[in-house]
């Protein structure tokens, strides 16, 4: 449904969705990128396990909520994607970690 439109003075990068390569340009964010795949949703709720994807774009309604680097329930929507960086589909519960 989404593409992104090409720059080509863009330098691409690299960074790795649920262990998958992806290749993004500098200042995308990472909910931007995430629209942009086949399976779009960032999280499933905790309840139901609803599938959830970036929906407002400015941090307000918190659907694309995904664990980024390690950090959980971070808001994609405001990050800006880096080189190396590690996303993951944040699934269900978030669990405690000692």
């Amino acid at each position: 449904m989404f593409r992104k439109l090409d720059d080509p003075g863009a330098q691409a990068l690299t960074l790795t969705i649920d262990g998958q390569p992806v290749q993004a340009s500098p200042g995308e964010t990472v909910a931007a990128v995430l629209l942009r795949q086949s399976q779009p949703a960032s999280r499933t709720t905790p309840v139901h396990e609803s599938p959830r994807a970036p929906y407002c774009m400015m941090g307000v309604c918190f659907d694309c909520l995904a664990i980024v680097d390690g950090v959980a329930s971070t808001q994609t929507c405001l990050t800006t994607v880096r080189e190396g960086m590690q996303v993951q589909r944040q699934m269900g519960k978030r669990s405690v970690q000692p």
